[in-house]
Protein backbone atom coordinates (compact mmCIF):
# COMPACT_ATOMS: atom_id res chain seq x y z
CA UNK A 1 0.00 0.00 0.00
CA UNK A 2 1.05 3.52 -0.81
CA UNK A 3 2.92 5.14 2.24
CA UNK A 4 0.84 8.16 4.06
CA UNK A 5 1.38 11.39 2.78
CA UNK A 6 3.96 13.86 4.84
CA UNK A 7 2.96 17.09 6.03
CA UNK A 8 4.05 19.53 3.42
CA UNK A 9 6.27 21.13 5.34
CA UNK A 10 8.30 17.77 5.53
CA UNK A 11 11.53 17.52 4.15
CA UNK A 12 12.65 14.40 2.48
CA UNK A 13 15.80 12.96 1.16
CA UNK A 14 15.57 9.76 -1.40
CA UNK A 15 19.06 8.03 -0.69
CA UNK A 16 20.63 4.74 -2.03
CA UNK A 17 19.45 5.18 -5.67
CA UNK A 18 20.43 6.09 -9.27
CA UNK A 19 18.85 9.45 -10.11
CA UNK A 20 18.62 9.88 -14.03
CA UNK A 21 19.64 13.71 -14.64
CA UNK A 22 20.80 15.86 -17.22
CA UNK A 23 21.13 12.34 -19.95
CA UNK A 24 22.80 10.63 -17.18
CA UNK A 25 22.11 7.94 -14.81
CA UNK A 26 24.36 8.52 -11.60
CA UNK A 27 24.66 7.91 -7.75
CA UNK A 28 22.94 10.89 -5.32
CA UNK A 29 20.05 11.45 -3.42
CA UNK A 30 16.65 13.26 -4.17
CA UNK A 31 15.57 15.61 -1.77
CA UNK A 32 12.09 17.04 -2.09
CA UNK A 33 9.64 19.33 0.16
CA UNK A 34 6.36 20.65 -0.48
CA UNK A 35 5.86 18.70 -3.73
CA UNK A 36 8.77 19.81 -5.28
CA UNK A 37 12.70 19.00 -5.98
CA UNK A 38 14.65 21.28 -4.15
CA UNK A 39 18.49 22.22 -4.29
CA UNK A 40 20.42 20.36 -1.25
CA UNK A 41 22.78 22.99 -1.18
CA UNK A 42 20.10 25.74 0.66
CA UNK A 43 19.54 22.53 2.77
CA UNK A 44 23.56 22.17 3.85
CA UNK A 45 24.88 25.67 3.68
CA UNK A 46 21.77 28.19 4.24
CA UNK A 47 19.10 26.20 6.54
CA UNK A 48 21.55 24.22 8.22
CA UNK A 49 19.24 21.00 8.57
CA UNK A 50 18.53 17.31 8.25
CA UNK A 51 15.78 15.53 6.41
CA UNK A 52 12.64 14.93 8.48
CA UNK A 53 12.48 11.45 6.83
CA UNK A 54 14.86 9.45 4.88
CA UNK A 55 13.83 6.65 1.83
CA UNK A 56 15.62 3.70 0.68
CA UNK A 57 15.08 3.48 -2.27
CA UNK A 58 16.81 0.27 -2.29
CA UNK A 59 19.68 1.02 -5.24
CA UNK A 60 16.76 1.83 -7.77
CA UNK A 61 16.85 4.23 -10.81
CA UNK A 62 14.90 7.02 -9.99
CA UNK A 63 13.75 8.70 -13.08
CA UNK A 64 10.99 11.14 -13.88
CA UNK A 65 7.38 10.20 -14.23
CA UNK A 66 6.49 8.56 -17.59
CA UNK A 67 3.96 10.99 -19.43
CA UNK A 68 2.06 10.09 -22.05
CA UNK A 69 0.19 12.30 -25.00
CA UNK A 70 -1.57 9.77 -26.28
CA UNK A 71 -3.95 6.97 -24.58
CA UNK A 72 -7.98 7.21 -25.91
CA UNK A 73 -8.74 4.34 -22.60
CA UNK A 74 -7.62 1.56 -20.93
CA UNK A 75 -9.83 -1.10 -18.14
CA UNK A 76 -12.73 -0.63 -19.73
CA UNK A 77 -12.94 3.17 -20.39
CA UNK A 78 -13.05 4.64 -23.74
CA UNK A 79 -12.68 8.19 -23.93
CA UNK A 80 -14.85 8.63 -26.12
CA UNK A 81 -17.53 7.15 -25.20
CA UNK A 82 -20.29 10.12 -25.22
CA UNK A 83 -22.78 7.64 -23.34
CA UNK A 84 -20.38 7.35 -20.11
CA UNK A 85 -19.09 9.24 -17.37
CA UNK A 86 -16.34 10.74 -18.69
CA UNK A 87 -15.16 11.99 -15.53
CA UNK A 88 -15.09 9.16 -13.87
CA UNK A 89 -13.77 7.27 -16.20
CA UNK A 90 -10.66 10.04 -16.44
CA UNK A 91 -9.96 8.74 -12.64
CA UNK A 92 -10.59 5.64 -13.09
CA UNK A 93 -7.87 5.23 -15.58
CA UNK A 94 -5.60 7.68 -13.77
CA UNK A 95 -5.62 5.47 -10.89
CA UNK A 96 -4.49 2.32 -13.17
CA UNK A 97 -1.78 4.33 -14.96
CA UNK A 98 0.50 4.80 -11.33
CA UNK A 99 1.06 0.82 -11.76
CA UNK A 100 2.99 1.60 -15.03
CA UNK A 101 4.76 4.54 -14.11
CA UNK A 102 2.77 7.07 -15.87
CA UNK A 103 2.24 10.03 -13.33
CA UNK A 104 0.93 12.58 -16.57
CA UNK A 105 -1.06 11.89 -19.57
CA UNK A 106 -3.68 13.34 -22.17
CA UNK A 107 -6.62 11.46 -22.56
CA UNK A 108 -7.20 10.89 -26.11
CA UNK A 109 -10.49 11.88 -28.18
CA UNK A 110 -10.78 10.00 -31.47
CA UNK A 111 -13.00 11.52 -34.47
CA UNK A 112 -16.27 12.03 -33.01
CA UNK A 113 -19.61 14.20 -34.01
CA UNK A 114 -19.50 17.93 -32.44
CA UNK A 115 -22.44 17.35 -29.70
CA UNK A 116 -20.15 14.51 -28.61
CA UNK A 117 -17.33 16.73 -28.11
CA UNK A 118 -19.74 19.42 -26.55
CA UNK A 119 -20.81 16.84 -24.16
CA UNK A 120 -17.07 14.78 -23.35
CA UNK A 121 -14.70 17.98 -23.53
CA UNK A 122 -16.45 19.79 -20.33
CA UNK A 123 -15.69 16.74 -18.35
CA UNK A 124 -11.89 16.61 -18.64
CA UNK A 125 -10.07 18.90 -16.64
CA UNK A 126 -6.15 19.52 -16.10
CA UNK A 127 -5.05 18.33 -12.34
CA UNK A 128 -1.62 17.89 -10.53
CA UNK A 129 -2.83 14.33 -9.20
CA UNK A 130 -1.73 12.15 -6.20
CA UNK A 131 -2.82 9.17 -4.30
CA UNK A 132 -6.50 9.55 -6.49
CA UNK A 133 -3.91 8.70 -9.62
CA UNK A 134 -1.80 9.85 -13.05
CA UNK A 135 -2.17 13.97 -13.53
CA UNK A 136 -4.25 15.04 -16.55
CA UNK A 137 -2.28 17.84 -18.73
CA UNK A 138 -5.20 18.31 -20.90
CA UNK A 139 -6.70 16.96 -24.03
CA UNK A 140 -5.41 15.23 -27.14
CA UNK A 141 -8.08 15.73 -29.99
CA UNK A 142 -6.99 13.16 -32.97
CA UNK A 143 -9.16 14.06 -35.90
CA UNK A 144 -11.53 15.18 -36.73
CA UNK A 145 -9.62 16.87 -39.69
CA UNK A 146 -7.98 14.32 -40.58
CA UNK A 147 -7.72 12.24 -44.38
CA UNK A 148 -10.59 9.65 -44.94
CA UNK A 149 -7.38 7.84 -46.74
CA UNK A 150 -5.78 7.62 -43.33
CA UNK A 151 -8.34 7.36 -41.48
CA UNK A 152 -7.28 3.99 -39.88
CA UNK A 153 -9.67 3.22 -36.85
CA UNK A 154 -11.50 6.68 -37.15
CA UNK A 155 -15.10 6.30 -38.30
CA UNK A 156 -15.01 8.10 -41.71
CA UNK A 157 -18.61 9.70 -41.44
CA UNK A 158 -17.15 12.26 -39.17
CA UNK A 159 -14.03 13.12 -40.51
CA UNK A 160 -14.16 17.06 -41.81
CA UNK A 161 -12.16 19.25 -43.91
CA UNK A 162 -11.11 22.57 -42.72
CA UNK A 163 -13.35 24.72 -45.21
CA UNK A 164 -13.88 27.65 -42.92
CA UNK A 165 -10.67 27.77 -40.82
CA UNK A 166 -10.00 28.04 -36.95
CA UNK A 167 -13.71 28.76 -36.75
CA UNK A 168 -14.30 24.93 -37.63
CA UNK A 169 -12.15 23.96 -35.09
CA UNK A 170 -14.44 25.93 -32.67
CA UNK A 171 -17.55 24.97 -33.93
CA UNK A 172 -16.31 21.45 -33.73
CA UNK A 173 -14.87 21.47 -30.26
CA UNK A 174 -17.10 24.52 -28.22
CA UNK A 175 -14.25 25.87 -25.65
CA UNK A 176 -10.47 24.80 -26.28
CA UNK A 177 -9.44 25.69 -22.81
CA UNK A 178 -8.46 22.28 -21.51
CA UNK A 179 -6.96 20.78 -24.77
CA UNK A 180 -3.74 20.14 -25.18
CA UNK A 181 -2.71 19.04 -28.38
CA UNK A 182 -4.46 18.55 -31.54
CA UNK A 183 -3.76 15.71 -34.70
CA UNK A 184 -4.91 17.35 -38.06
CA UNK A 185 -3.95 16.40 -41.71
CA UNK A 186 -1.70 19.86 -42.76
CA UNK A 187 -2.77 18.91 -46.70
CA UNK A 188 -5.98 21.07 -46.26
CA UNK A 189 -5.87 24.26 -47.85
CA UNK A 190 -6.24 26.37 -44.39
CA UNK A 191 -4.28 24.42 -41.89
CA UNK A 192 -1.69 27.08 -42.28
CA UNK A 193 -4.92 29.33 -40.28
CA UNK A 194 -5.49 26.78 -37.84
CA UNK A 195 -1.89 25.86 -36.81
CA UNK A 196 -1.05 29.28 -36.14
CA UNK A 197 -4.07 30.30 -34.19
CA UNK A 198 -3.78 26.28 -32.37
CA UNK A 199 0.12 27.50 -31.56
CA UNK A 200 -1.00 31.36 -30.25
CA UNK A 201 -3.43 29.60 -27.77
CA UNK A 202 -0.34 27.49 -26.53
CA UNK A 203 -1.78 24.37 -28.27
CA UNK A 204 0.51 21.63 -29.45
CA UNK A 205 -0.35 21.21 -33.31
CA UNK A 206 0.18 17.32 -34.82
CA UNK A 207 0.42 16.24 -38.24
CA UNK A 208 -0.84 12.53 -38.32
CA UNK A 209 -3.82 10.73 -40.07
CA UNK A 210 -2.27 12.53 -43.33
CA UNK A 211 -1.65 11.99 -47.04
CA UNK A 212 0.53 14.97 -46.54
CA UNK A 213 3.87 14.79 -48.79
CA UNK A 214 7.27 16.26 -47.47
CA UNK A 215 6.59 19.81 -48.25
CA UNK A 216 3.20 20.19 -46.64
CA UNK A 217 4.45 18.29 -43.77
CA UNK A 218 7.92 21.59 -43.64
CA UNK A 219 4.92 23.98 -44.25
CA UNK A 220 3.27 22.99 -41.28
CA UNK A 221 6.21 22.86 -39.08
CA UNK A 222 7.19 26.09 -40.36
CA UNK A 223 3.69 27.31 -39.03
CA UNK A 224 4.21 25.65 -35.96
CA UNK A 225 3.36 21.93 -35.61
CA UNK A 226 5.82 20.99 -33.68
CA UNK A 227 4.40 16.87 -33.27
CA UNK A 228 3.66 14.19 -35.91
CA UNK A 229 1.33 11.63 -34.30
CA UNK A 230 2.26 7.79 -34.35
CA UNK A 231 4.72 7.93 -37.11
CA UNK A 232 4.96 5.74 -39.59
CA UNK A 233 1.31 4.72 -38.91
CA UNK A 234 -1.98 6.14 -40.81
CA UNK A 235 0.22 8.18 -43.28
CA UNK A 236 2.40 7.98 -46.49
CA UNK A 237 5.43 5.38 -46.12
CA UNK A 238 8.49 6.64 -46.59
CA UNK A 239 9.55 7.07 -50.59
CA UNK A 240 12.80 7.72 -51.47
CA UNK A 241 11.46 10.51 -54.05
CA UNK A 242 8.92 11.94 -51.68
CA UNK A 243 9.47 10.31 -48.07
CA UNK A 244 6.78 12.20 -47.00
CA UNK A 245 5.88 12.99 -43.49
CA UNK A 246 8.40 10.85 -42.16
CA UNK A 247 11.14 12.67 -43.62
CA UNK A 248 10.52 15.61 -41.49
CA UNK A 249 13.11 13.50 -38.93
CA UNK A 250 15.88 14.71 -41.61
CA UNK A 251 14.41 17.31 -43.16
CA UNK A 252 16.95 20.55 -43.11
CA UNK A 253 13.65 23.22 -43.67
CA UNK A 254 13.21 22.78 -39.84
CA UNK A 255 13.59 26.01 -37.87
CA UNK A 256 17.03 25.79 -36.54
CA UNK A 257 15.76 26.07 -32.99
CA UNK A 258 12.84 23.92 -33.42
CA UNK A 259 12.75 20.18 -32.56
CA UNK A 260 9.99 18.22 -34.47
CA UNK A 261 8.93 15.55 -32.32
CA UNK A 262 7.09 12.36 -33.02
CA UNK A 263 5.08 9.83 -31.33
CA UNK A 264 5.86 6.13 -31.95
CA UNK A 265 3.71 3.09 -30.59
CA UNK A 266 6.42 0.77 -29.29
CA UNK A 267 4.40 -2.13 -28.40
CA UNK A 268 5.72 -5.10 -31.07
CA UNK A 269 2.61 -4.56 -32.91
CA UNK A 270 2.31 -1.17 -34.62
CA UNK A 271 5.95 -0.47 -35.12
CA UNK A 272 8.56 -3.54 -36.36
CA UNK A 273 11.52 -3.43 -34.31
CA UNK A 274 13.58 -2.45 -37.65
CA UNK A 275 11.35 0.87 -37.58
CA UNK A 276 12.42 1.49 -34.41
CA UNK A 277 15.84 2.01 -34.74
CA UNK A 278 15.86 3.71 -38.17
CA UNK A 279 13.67 6.54 -35.69
CA UNK A 280 15.95 6.53 -33.22
CA UNK A 281 19.44 6.66 -34.69
CA UNK A 282 18.21 9.03 -37.70
CA UNK A 283 16.43 11.43 -35.01
CA UNK A 284 16.99 10.57 -31.63
CA UNK A 285 15.98 14.07 -29.49
CA UNK A 286 12.47 13.89 -31.35
CA UNK A 287 11.48 10.46 -30.09
CA UNK A 288 8.28 10.15 -28.12
CA UNK A 289 6.69 6.88 -26.70
CA UNK A 290 3.01 7.21 -26.86
CA UNK A 291 0.47 3.83 -25.72
CA UNK A 292 -1.96 5.41 -28.08
CA UNK A 293 -4.28 2.21 -25.49
CA UNK A 294 -7.64 1.87 -25.85
CA UNK A 295 -10.13 0.64 -23.65
CA UNK A 296 -8.96 -2.58 -23.66
CA UNK A 297 -5.68 -2.74 -22.39
CA UNK A 298 -5.78 -4.36 -19.30
CA UNK A 299 -8.77 -6.30 -19.83
CA UNK A 300 -8.74 -9.66 -21.38
CA UNK A 301 -9.51 -10.87 -25.17
CA UNK A 302 -12.72 -10.13 -26.69
CA UNK A 303 -14.78 -7.51 -28.54
CA UNK A 304 -14.99 -4.24 -27.37
CA UNK A 305 -16.27 -0.83 -28.22
CA UNK A 306 -14.18 1.58 -29.86
CA UNK A 307 -15.22 5.65 -30.38
CA UNK A 308 -18.66 3.93 -32.64
CA UNK A 309 -16.89 1.05 -33.80
CA UNK A 310 -16.44 -3.10 -32.59
CA UNK A 311 -12.59 -3.42 -32.28
CA UNK A 312 -11.29 -7.58 -31.71
CA UNK A 313 -8.73 -7.65 -28.97
CA UNK A 314 -6.83 -10.99 -29.70
CA UNK A 315 -3.33 -11.24 -28.13
CA UNK A 316 -1.67 -8.24 -27.72
CA UNK A 317 -3.19 -7.20 -31.18
CA UNK A 318 -6.54 -4.70 -31.40
CA UNK A 319 -7.98 -4.56 -35.01
CA UNK A 320 -11.52 -3.16 -36.03
CA UNK A 321 -14.28 -6.40 -35.97
CA UNK A 322 -13.72 -8.35 -39.40
CA UNK A 323 -10.61 -6.06 -40.73
CA UNK A 324 -7.09 -6.07 -40.15
CA UNK A 325 -7.00 -2.56 -39.48
CA UNK A 326 -5.24 -1.86 -36.31
CA UNK A 327 -7.62 0.11 -33.48
CA UNK A 328 -4.89 1.35 -31.14
CA UNK A 329 -3.09 -0.61 -28.71
CA UNK A 330 -3.07 -2.46 -25.53
CA UNK A 331 0.40 -1.99 -24.59
CA UNK A 332 1.43 -0.13 -20.82
CA UNK A 333 3.81 2.42 -21.12
CA UNK A 334 5.98 0.50 -18.95
CA UNK A 335 6.16 -2.21 -21.46
CA UNK A 336 6.69 0.55 -24.70
CA UNK A 337 9.81 1.18 -22.31
CA UNK A 338 11.63 -1.89 -22.35
CA UNK A 339 10.26 -2.82 -25.52
CA UNK A 340 11.90 -0.05 -27.53
CA UNK A 341 15.17 -0.22 -25.02
CA UNK A 342 15.75 -4.13 -26.37
CA UNK A 343 14.78 -3.10 -29.93
CA UNK A 344 16.96 -0.64 -30.47
CA UNK A 345 19.60 -1.77 -27.87
CA UNK A 346 19.77 2.62 -27.38
CA UNK A 347 20.58 2.46 -23.14
CA UNK A 348 18.27 3.37 -20.75
CA UNK A 349 18.66 7.18 -20.45
CA UNK A 350 17.26 7.47 -24.14
CA UNK A 351 14.06 4.83 -23.08
CA UNK A 352 13.20 6.58 -20.55
CA UNK A 353 13.86 9.98 -21.66
CA UNK A 354 11.29 8.99 -24.49
CA UNK A 355 8.69 8.45 -22.32
CA UNK A 356 9.23 11.67 -19.54
CA UNK A 357 11.78 14.20 -21.08
CA UNK A 358 10.55 14.64 -25.00
CA UNK A 359 6.98 14.51 -24.36
CA UNK A 360 7.22 17.03 -21.19
CA UNK A 361 9.43 19.13 -24.44
CA UNK A 362 6.86 18.35 -26.77
CA UNK A 363 4.08 19.94 -24.53
CA UNK A 364 6.23 22.93 -23.58
CA UNK A 365 6.46 22.00 -19.54
CA UNK A 366 9.66 20.94 -18.46
CA UNK A 367 9.42 23.58 -15.93
CA UNK A 368 7.17 21.58 -14.06
CA UNK A 369 7.08 18.27 -15.81
CA UNK A 370 9.53 15.11 -17.11
CA UNK A 371 12.94 16.12 -15.13
CA UNK A 372 14.16 16.14 -11.80
CA UNK A 373 15.72 19.62 -12.15
CA UNK A 374 15.43 21.60 -8.94
CA UNK A 375 11.73 23.84 -8.78
CA UNK A 376 9.94 20.89 -10.99
CA UNK A 377 7.40 19.04 -9.44
CA UNK A 378 8.32 15.73 -7.58
CA UNK A 379 6.71 13.65 -10.29
CA UNK A 380 8.96 9.81 -10.08
CA UNK A 381 9.22 6.48 -10.39
CA UNK A 382 11.36 4.21 -8.80
CA UNK A 383 12.79 1.08 -11.33
CA UNK A 384 15.06 -2.09 -11.07
CA UNK A 385 17.43 -2.48 -13.92
CA UNK A 386 15.37 -4.46 -16.32
CA UNK A 387 13.09 -1.34 -16.11
CA UNK A 388 10.14 -3.28 -14.05
CA UNK A 389 8.02 -0.21 -12.39
CA UNK A 390 8.57 -0.62 -8.49
CA UNK A 391 7.30 2.64 -7.02
CA UNK A 392 5.19 5.57 -8.32
CA UNK A 393 5.65 8.86 -6.51
CA UNK A 394 3.72 12.23 -7.36
CA UNK A 395 4.59 15.75 -5.49
CA UNK A 396 6.96 13.50 -3.15
CA UNK A 397 3.86 11.64 -2.27
CA UNK A 398 4.01 7.46 -2.69
CA UNK A 399 0.55 6.80 -4.84
CA UNK A 400 1.60 2.81 -5.79
CA UNK A 401 4.11 0.57 -4.56
CA UNK A 402 4.72 -2.94 -5.75
CA UNK A 403 3.39 -5.57 -3.87
CA UNK A 404 6.97 -7.35 -2.73
CA UNK A 405 8.49 -3.62 -2.27
CA UNK A 406 9.40 -2.20 1.03
CA UNK A 407 10.80 1.05 1.08
CA UNK A 408 12.51 2.07 4.99
CA UNK A 409 11.70 5.04 6.02
CA UNK A 410 13.48 6.97 8.70
CA UNK A 411 12.69 9.86 10.92
CA UNK A 412 15.48 11.19 11.55
CA UNK A 413 13.84 14.11 13.46
CA UNK A 414 12.88 10.99 16.48
CA UNK A 415 16.31 9.38 16.22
Amino acid sequence: MPAAPPPKTCLLQFRNCRILRDHKIYRDDLWVRAGKIINPEKIFFDERIVADIQVDCNNSILTPGFIDAQINGACGVDFSDVDSDVTEGVSTVAKHLLEHGVTSFCPTVITSPPESYHKILPQIKRSQGGAEGAGVLGVHLEGPFISKAKKGAHPEVYICDLENGFSDLVDMYGNLDQVSVVTLAPEYPRSEEVIKECVSRGITVSVGHSMANLVQGEEAVCQGAGFITHLFNAMLPFHHRDPHLVGLLTSERIPKDRTIFYGLISDGIHTHPAALRIAHRVHPDGLVLVTDAMRAMGLPEGTYSFGKQSVDIKGKTATLTGTDTLAGSIARMDVCVRHFAKSTSCGNVLALEAASLHPAQMLGITKSKGTLDFNTDADFILLDDSLQVRATYIAGQQVWVADDVTLRETSLQEA
